[in-house]
């Protein structure tokens, strides 16, 4: 009993956090602004102690590599992996709309202001890869650029040899400290997050049951299913049945950081720990984790499709025809890409779905809404997918 209370004592104190908030944003609404505080300094600890974690992990995984080929071969293997998780995910979710479908859906009249980016396509481009200051590198609105800018260290580190041994040592060093700073900031997690977790209970939670209940409860279910039976799929197919019980085992703390933060990055500690504690190599885990977070999202896939689905309802016009399936998959691809780690990061790609689409006005608030409201499981099927792919691409790529 002291060895269970010992191995699970921090998720056992998360759930407590996450069950206490809930039954507050249940039962005492009123008190949940003066709780928001504390979650919000948790998550903001928590967001600035992971993009430098981002850029040790990845630029000294990329220096400490020892053969170039092993590099080559993480990084197509993690292609190929991502890719294949997030159309399968996407063809899953279509399965799911055409096989139940949902009725009686119309306009939304609930607004849902946006910013209007005005910015042309091409300086939006620009502004995905690179940033203009080297200060705004560090910011977790720019990870691409981070990672970009994170491999290109670890490659150069690499190829100054002798004299570049002195800074490999340094982003070695410089990972492990940030590695145990965010463990001292995870100490707390079940007081911040359970304080957040009472927030969004109190106000996503009576919107769940109105207007966006059916395509909603569609999306919950096919996520869920998707959660327990495509992961372990995933996890068998990486290293068996031993690799199924040793996901499910470490994957529960990353699952209930992603459920009470609703952020992909807040994960990404988490997820690292897990993957230590599976077997994967850090060599490994250290790119496909972070680079994961940014360019591979099965939530954000699978919600993407039920969007453009829910879109189409409002408006009358067919999901199903041949051509606007494969929009919807080009679409998801893209979303997964560019769609931020950090809460409610997919309203770009809905953006996008209406402009590729050219979908009236009236059907932009419903979308958004739908967007905000999956949010939770959405993040689950987009971070704890980086461990499953993890020990996907590390079933072909031994370091």
């Amino acid at each position: 009993m002291k060895e269970v209370l010992k191995n699970y004592s921090g998720i056992l104190l998360l759930l407590l956090g996450i069950t206490v908030g809930s039954i507050i944003g249940i039962v005492a609404p009123d008190i949940v602004d003066y709780l928001k505080p504390l979650g919000d300094i948790f998550l903001n600890l928590l967001f600035v102690s992971v993009v430098p974690l981002v850029f040790f992990a990845v630029s000294n995984s990329i220096a400490s590599l020892e053969q170039q080929s092993k590099f080559g071969k993480i990084m197509v293997t993690m292609a190929f992996t991502f890719l294949f998780f997030i159309l399968t995910a996407a063809v899953f979710t279509i399965c799911a709309v055409y096989l139940f479908p949902v009725s009686s859906v119309s306009g939304s009249k609930e607004m849902v202001e946006e910013a209007a980016n005005n910015d042309s396509w091409g300086n939006r481009i620009v502004g995905f890869f690179t940033v203009g200051e080297f200060t705004q590198l560090f910011s977790r609105q720019n990870m691409l650029a981070l990672l970009i800018f994170s491999f290109m260290t670890g490659f150069s580190a690499r190829k100054a040899g002798e004299k570049g041994q002195a800074f490999r040592s340094f982003i070695a060093s410089g990972y492990e400290v940030m590695k145990e700073l965010l463990l001292l900031i995870m100490k707390v997690a079940p007081i911040g997050l359970g304080a957040y977790f009472a927030y969004q209970v109190a106000t996503l939670g009576p919107q769940l049951f109105g207007f966006y209940a059916k395509p909603l409860g569609l999306y919950y279910i096919a996520g869920i299913v998707y959660f327990f039976v495509f992961f372990s799929l995933y996890a068998f197919m990486a290293k068996g049945q031993n690799g199924v019980k040793s996901f499910w085992t470490n994957a529960i703390y990353p699952t209930l950081t992603a459920l009470s933060t609703c952020s992909s990055f807040a994960t990404m500690p988490a997820n690292l720990q897990a993957a230590s504690k599976i077997g994967i190599p850090s060599q490994i885990s250290n790119i496909v984790v972070p680079i994961g977070t940014t360019l591979h999202k099965n939530g954000s896939s699978m919600s993407s499709i039920i969007k453009i689905y829910v879109a189409f309802l409002i408006i009358g016009r067919n999901f199903f025809d041949p051509m606007n399936l494969l929009l919807a998959l080009g679409i998801t691809v893209f979303v997964s890409i560019v769609a931020g780690g950090i809460p409610n990061g997919g309203y770009i790609g809905e953006m996008l779905m209406i402009s590729v689409y050219q979908l009236p006005q009236e059907a932009i608030p419903a979308v958004m809404i739908i967007g905000t409201l999956v949010d939770p499981l959405a993040t689950v099927l987009n971070a704890v997918g980086q461990l499953v792919a993890s020990m996907f691409v590390s079933r072909f790529v031994k370091v």
